[in-house]
């Protein structure tokens, strides 16, 4: 039987709420009508915020459950928008706040804290206003763009992964990285050079990762391509002297093969065409080595705040010694070394424990103890080989932790756990488990890291009940 389709309609709606994946969410019901139920539309619409009145079209709308549109006109802005940006203006999505008022931004991400917690019964009492920042635009000290198959460079449209919008200018990228995308694009342009295309599989330039130190002013460029530079060496070499002359504090600039279809980037060889293969960047104080694939803060401005509230919240002193559960290169580590008496951190990624233990080195930290193992095997492994600490950081990825993972850290039994998290959902799904163990939440900090986006980073502490 031939499935029934419908008329387009064009819908006037109004925005009741931003969704956690920073789409205005809209519920419309059909009237009833004969064979029809009146079931419900929902409606996610892109570049919107609460209250915003709009004109949508949705194609086959009472045949489909769910439709993720543009608006086709803004009818009236809600209470929250952003009037100083152009009100239709083509964003990826990588910014799905940029049209709300940054004082909303932050309420809105502080509701999200405190929904989740509240969902999983803790007491949101303790839950501080969140820290946002002074100045929340060009924080990002790393950048990754795609290259569309039309001579596209920028981020994906919103709801649409197929569909690559060209970066002008970004509400997060320095001033520097957006002249590096306009050069390389002008590059591109001029030697013909094909941007990749997905569903063929075919075309050279893939990605562009940017670096950027706001400490040492050191630069990282990088291109993804599908093939070495083999017949390309003259538009290689031409790249080369246009970006060394242009920015004069170019430290690196590599050219990464990356041949597999797979999305995830990855480097099958590498090749240096100007300078070393990392930059040197700091935090806190601290010196580090970063390169291509290395995890580091993207925010360093709101990751300082990070790990002094961290070090706040942990009360370390040097009789403690300290475990930092998910330690990634030691953004967290070295500055608890330097307080503690030992610290110990262990990471599944052997590449960020070699990190890790030349940044101790680099800063002159002896007491330090890294081991490569997942989080549950580490745990057992930790306590014949260093011994057992006073105190447990955690940073795990946007996932979480993990049940099997916190029941571990709860029969580990260290008197106070420190979390930071990059999902409130997560956070709160794993902090039931420590509270299966008798730990009580004594304190969360809602960090705005991600200013224009739906992220927010939460440092909390947990300390085990006396009884």
């Amino acid at each position: 039987m031939k499935k029934k389709t419908y008329p387009t309609e064009v819908l006037d709606v109004t925005i009741k709420r931003i969704t956690p994946e920073g789409y205005g969410y809209v519920k419309h019901i059909h009237p009833p009508e004969r064979g029809s139920n009146g079931r419900g539309l929902t409606i996610n619409v892109t570049n919107v915020v609460p209250g915003d009145v709009v004109r949508v079209t949705i194609p086959n709308a009472k045949g489909r459950r769910k439709a993720v549109v543009e608006y086709d006109e803004l009818l009236q802005p809600g209470p929250t928008r952003n009037l100083d940006i152009p009100t239709h203006e083509a964003v990826s999505g990588g910014t799905p706040l940029q049209y709300m008022k940054y004082a909303a931004q932050l309420e809105y991400k502080m509701d999200m804290v405190k929904t989740y917690l509240q969902e999983k019964d803790f007491d949101i009492s303790v839950v501080k206003p969140i820290i946002g920042m002074d100045e929340p635009n060009r924080y990002r000290n790393k950048m990754e763009l795609t290259f569309g198959p039309n001579g596209e460079l920028g981020m994906h449209q919103q709801g649409n992964f197929r569909r690559v919008i060209d970066l002008e200018d970004s509400i997060l990228a320095p001033q520097i990285m957006v002249d590096v995308k306009h050069t390389i694009s002008k590059w591109q342009k001029d030697y013909d050079l094909p941007g990749y295309e997905k569903t063929t599989q075919e075309g050279l330039l893939r990605n562009l990762l940017m670096r950027y130190s706001f400490a040492t002013d050191e630069l990282m460029i990088i291109l993804y391509v599908t093939e070495g530079p083999g017949k390309y060496q003259a538009a290689a070499d031409d790249l080369v002297t246009r970006l060394t002359t242009q920015f004069k504090n170019l430290v690196s600039l590599q050219w990464v093969e990356h041949a597999s279809s797979a999305e995830r980037i990855q480097a099958d060889e590498t090749f240096i065409l100007h300078g070393r293969d990392y930059i040197n960047d700091e935090l806190n104080g601290f010196k580090y080595r970063i390169w291509p694939d290395t995890f580091f803060q993207a925010n360093p401005i709101q990751a300082e705040k990070l790990v002094e509230l961290a070090l706040e919240m942990a009360d370390v002193n040097e009789d403690m010694r300290v475990l930092d559960l998910f330690c990634g290169v030691g953004t967290f580590s070295l500055p608890l070394a330097k307080n503690s008496k030992d610290l110990a951190g262990i990471e599944i990624v052997e590449n960020s424990i070699i990190s890790a233990r030349r940044n101790a080195e680099d800063n002159g930290l002896a007491n330090t103890f890294f081991m490569t193992r997942d989080a549950r095997q580490g745990l057992i492994d930790l306590k014949e080989a260093w011994g057992h600490p006073d105190l447990l950081v955690l940073d795990p990825p946007r996932s979480g932790a993990g049940g099997k993972v916190m029941r571990s850290i709860g029969r580990f039994g260290t008197d106070k756990v420190v979390y930071i998290s990059c999902s409130p959902k997560s956070l709160a799904d794993d902090l039931t488990w420590l509270r299966d163990f008798g730990y009580e939440l004594i304190t969360v900090q809602p960090v705005d890291q991600f200013p224009h986006t739906t992220h927010v980073e939460t440092i909390l502490l947990m300390q085990k009940v006396k009884g």
